[in-house]
């Protein structure tokens, strides 16, 4: 058995600007995955105001995604695991969100990314929708008066 030595060249190692480049295409987000608690502290989410969101029967799974500036699976996923989600479906499986869906969907949101519920944790506060709606439209009105008031402080 005869052994051949090659000899190999190595590049010479990179400048730091070509290193920094380096790490940051691997630090370059995909848009899998599950999101970061970095990523979004308080989102603003786009559901418009009752008045306007009333006024139309249904809304498309994508409209309602976009909505929460969540992914269609997730929004699906949701649908499976709380009960109280009941979108109507047409012949072809596609989903419509009446706006009260929509406003459950809200409620679950907060429950899971704004509040960190995990999820049996979330089905258990909605077992009783009615209330679990109450305490929502309750703290969301003081959120609101909070904003005002420390936008009135900041104006002085």
């Amino acid at each position: 058995m005869k052994v051949v030595q090659t000899h190999m060249e190595f590049d010479e190692p990179q400048s730091e600007t070509q290193g920094e480049a380096g790490a940051n295409l691997l630090k370059k987000k995909t848009g899998g995955g599950r999101r970061s608690l970095k990523e979004k502290i308080k989102p603003e989410l786009s559901i418009p105001p009752d008045e306007i969101l009333f006024q139309k029967r249904y809304y498309s799974i994508g409209v309602v995604a976009k909505m929460f500036d969540e992914k269609v699976s997730m929004i699906r996923y949701w649908e499976n695991e709380f009960s109280v989600l009941k979108p109507k479906k047409n012949t072809k499986g596609d989903r419509f969100f009446r706006p009260e869906d929509v406003k459950t969907l809200q409620l679950i949101y907060d429950l899971i990314r704004i509040r960190k519920f995990t999820i049996p944790a979330a089905k258990d506060f909605l077992k009783n929708p009615e209330s679990a709606m109450e305490k929502f439209d309750i703290i969301s009105s003081l959120e609101k008066i909070k904003t005002f008031l420390l936008q009135i402080k900041n104006n002085l």
